[in-house]
């Protein structure tokens, strides 16, 4: 015999020994596991938002088609159905979404950016059916989350959850307005926690779900079964059939709570960066630093003039920790850094050589860095390497290093990722400065070699077993 899914387990338990029971044949209404109850708590603080705005479209014009298409090849091709030129033309397209009441008194509501974005007019619909229009406090395209403000009495807000501490198998709640419909709820499970590489938005580290979260969904509610906001519904996954597929993705509340905190203190978002080029922490990487560590954050370079050079962080450091909190890899930490305003506190556990120490330093102004991903190539096989000289890009900067002349194509290098004009500046922590310099280096060392190359404005470390 098949039972719908419910989602509490112990009281689905005792309603299935009930119904096993040969005395009850029936259970009473108020003895059936229901969301009912929590729905209607935390149902009128999630609003239907509809967005107004102005977007540049192609319009016909009704000028001759461009000499071009003269030729008779097109004509044959397209026959009377030539092409037409077409001119801008503006038109006011109206978008739909969802939102959460997270302060009742001020009205302050958050939703996604991308809901928002482009808006000229926001009109706020809550579950009562009264309208207003909206004011945008803020919002940050970065994370996708948009702080909105109406002015009303009576209303009903979330509390917040602790985002950190929600686990995989955490039952959820998603509340929200797909395809305009009106307020729907969906139950399932926390699918995964810290979510990132989706490229969605420049700063993730998204709740997965399994709730059904479709269009519209856009801002919605994801809550915990105290009724609490553990996130908000930003993305789904839908493959090539266009809707719900069982994944979707909320921003954690912890990380929506900072960007409202520094959009009502600040009226914006200040990111700054402390100044170093980072990668994931692999075992393969551990074992060849001498580190126990299996998860942080690898140095890969130290950009000069930056905070984290003048604190004295080196290539090859190891970031376990920040602020008391642990570094799980890269993302994560560039995650950290990025809720951060310029001038803020920083105190980051690093590991070096083995030993663990403790660097404090002050986030710096924002500048444009591009972050580098190690890669590992098993040897060096179809690479040549040469001198650097004046002409290269990066003579000016490095003054000293190995330049990869060439690589040969579908040789393991390749496939790995080294490229001709990387230059190398370090072979197993040992700087190298020249062509003899790396023979020799080389030529004493046994697998695996840690190469600290750079590229472009970039760097990386390449770890070759």
């Amino acid at each position: 015999m098949r039972f719908p899914l419910l989602l509490l387990a112990p009281v689905l338990l005792a309603a299935l020994v009930g119904f096993a029971a040969p005395a009850q044949a029936h259970l009473a209404a108020d003895e059936v596991p229901s969301l009912a109850p929590l729905v209607k708590e935390i149902g009128p603080s999630v609003v239907n938002i509809q967005v107004k705005g102005r977007l540049e479209q192609l319009q016909p014009e009704s000028q001759e088609p461009h000499p071009f298409f003269d030729h008779p090849f097109f004509k044959e091709f397209f026959g009377e159905r030539m092409p037409e030129r077409r001119r801008p033309q503006l038109r006011r397209p109206s978008a739909l979404g969802s939102g959460v009441i997270v302060d009742a008194e001020n009205g302050y509501l958050l939703t996604n950016n991308h809901v928002i974005e482009m808006a000229e007019e926001i009109t706020v619909t809550l579950t009562d059916r009264r309208v207003f229009e909206a004011e945008l406090v803020g919002a940050d395209p970065e994370t996708d989350v948009a702080l909105l403000k109406i002015d009303a009495d009576s209303l009903t807000a979330l509390s917040f959850a602790d985002s950190g501490e929600l686990q995989v198998g955490d039952y959820v709640v998603a509340i929200g307005n797909p395809f305009g419909l009106g307020q729907t709820v969906t139950a399932g499970i926390v699918s995964a926690v810290g979510r990132s590489g989706l490229r969605l938005e420049s700063y993730e580290d998204f709740i997965q779900t399994d709730a059904a979260i479709n269009v519209g969904n856009s801002g919605g509610a994801l809550v915990n079964l105290k009724g609490e906001l553990v996130g908000i519904n930003t993305a789904i996954y839908a493959g090539r059939v266009g809707g719900n597929i069982g994944i979707g993705f909320a921003i954690p509340i912890n990380m929506a709570q900072r960007i409202m905190d520094q959009l009502l203190t600040h009226g914006e978002i200040q990111r700054g960066r402390i100044g170093v080029q980072i990668q994931d922490l692999t075992p393969e990487f551990a074992e060849a630093l001498g580190t126990t560590h299996q998860r942080g954050a690898l140095v890969a370079q130290v950009l000069p003039g930056t905070p984290a050079e003048e604190a004295g962080i080196l290539a090859g450091d190891v970031i376990v920790g920040m602020n008391g909190e642990s570094v799980i890899g890269a993302t994560d930490l560039r995650n950290k850094v990025g809720l951060l305003r310029v001038g803020d506190a920083v105190r980051l556990s690093i590991v070096r050589d083995g030993e663990t120490m403790t660097i404090e330093l002050a986030v710096g102004e924002r500048g444009e860095v591009t972050l580098s991903a190690g890669s590992q190539i098993p040897q060096l096989e179809g690479v040549a390497l040469g001198p650097l000289t004046p002409d290269s890009p990066l003579y000016d900067e490095l003054k000293e290093g190995v330049v990869v002349m060439s690589v040969e194509v579908d040789t393991p290098a390749w496939n790995a990722g080294l490229r001709e004009g990387d230059v190398i500046v370090e072979v197993n922590r040992q700087e190298v400065k020249d062509s003899d310099d790396i023979l020799a280096v080389l030529e004493g060392s046994t697998p695996p070699l840690l190469l600290n190359v750079r590229r472009g404005e970039g760097a990386r470390f390449i770890l070759i077993p």
